[in-house]
């Protein structure tokens, strides 16, 4: 037991490192499988190009929408916005909640692309099948290599063809590296400039991460029973004939309130929406934003709060 505990504070302490991660070992092996198993060039003029950037870009682009779906501050932006009588956020605010949520988004699709151009089979069936790049590659060589340069893929014991593909790769695996470089330093500097405008200090970060953890389990084990209870008394009820009996629960305003955009005021310090909702409720009955309330980078964790039901009745 205490072994197991220990891997659970591991996996909690260290979460967004073992998530990217496990996104980074599922990206390369679906790609790997896809380029082996999947892809098979079609060695033709008018389709290699077209084929070759759709198995390197579609599968980005949909680990990318995937990304947006899977993720709970996606969810509490979108959820009741399109209603009449949802308040909207300010439109620089969701701007840049939204160019938070693309940055995480597209940790998965870039995976994608640098390892297929590391891996090479994509960019090389595609290029071969430009016109526009032929020219590049064939010169130098035969007079006919314009002509049977999309073969190249599937004509791979040539000599010719064996030099040309090789330089193909050569280029993509360039590519491949330059991007996994440029995408490391972006973050780094991403990471830093977040972390440098932070309003609050290192380790009151780390208690506010802490105390995220603990509301986020406490308000799961207590969504849960109070659910039990009240779909227990409801279904008592419908067997028996009888009234139920009084179980309080938040209001649609209640919950609304709570499941707003996280923003920080630095003259009153609330953890989350749950603890500003608590705290002002006795002052002003809401939540609402006042002056001096801004998004910050560093405290985006605070919207990634989600309730799953991981109790049995």
């Amino acid at each position: 037991m205490e072994k197991f505990k220990a891997v659970l504070d591991l996996q909690r302490k260290h979460r967004n490192a073992l998530g990217y991660s496990l996104v980074t070992l599922l990206t390369a092996g679906g790609e790997k499988i896809f380029s082996s198993v999947v892809f098979q060039c079609p060695c033709t003029a008018t389709w290699n190009l077209p084929y070759g950037l759709v198995f390197l870009l579609v599968p980005a682009l949909a680990l990318f929408l995937l990304g947006y779906a899977l993720s709970a501050r996606t969810w509490r932006l979108l959820t009741g916005c399109c209603s009449r009588s949802a308040r909207f956020s300010s439109g620089l605010r969701s701007a840049f909640v939204c160019a938070q949520l693309s940055m995480t988004a597209a940790f998965a699709p870039l995976t994608w692309v640098a390892v297929a151009l590391l891996e090479g089979s994509f960019y090389q069936c595609a290029v071969s099948g430009s016109a526009r790049l032929a020219p590049y590659l064939c010169k130098g060589r035969d007079p006919n290599c314009n002509a049977t340069l999309p073969q190249a893929p599937c004509n791979k014991q040539k000599v010719e063809m064996q030099e040309i593909l090789s330089q193909l790769k050569a280029q993509s695996q360039v590519f491949g590296w330059i991007l996994i470089a440029a995408v490391i330093i972006l973050l780094l500097l991403v990471k830093s400039v977040t972390r440098c405008f932070s309003p609050v200090s290192y380790l009151q970060l780390k208690f506010w991460e802490i105390y995220w953890e603990k509301e986020k389990q406490i308000l799961q084990n207590q969504a849960a029973e109070n659910a039990t209870q009240l779909a227990k008394e409801n279904v008592r009820c419908f067997f028996e004939c009888s009234k139920p009996k009084e179980c309080n629960t938040p209001s649609s305003k209640d919950w609304q309130e709570i499941s707003a955009l996280y923003t920080f005021n630095p003259k009153n310090q609330f953890y989350s929406m749950l603890h500003k909702y608590v705290s002002r409720k006795e002052m002003s009955g809401s939540v609402r934003s006042v002056e001096g309330d801004a998004v910050i980078p560093a405290l985006g964790f605070v919207d990634d709060m989600s309730m799953t039901n991981t109790h049995e009745l």
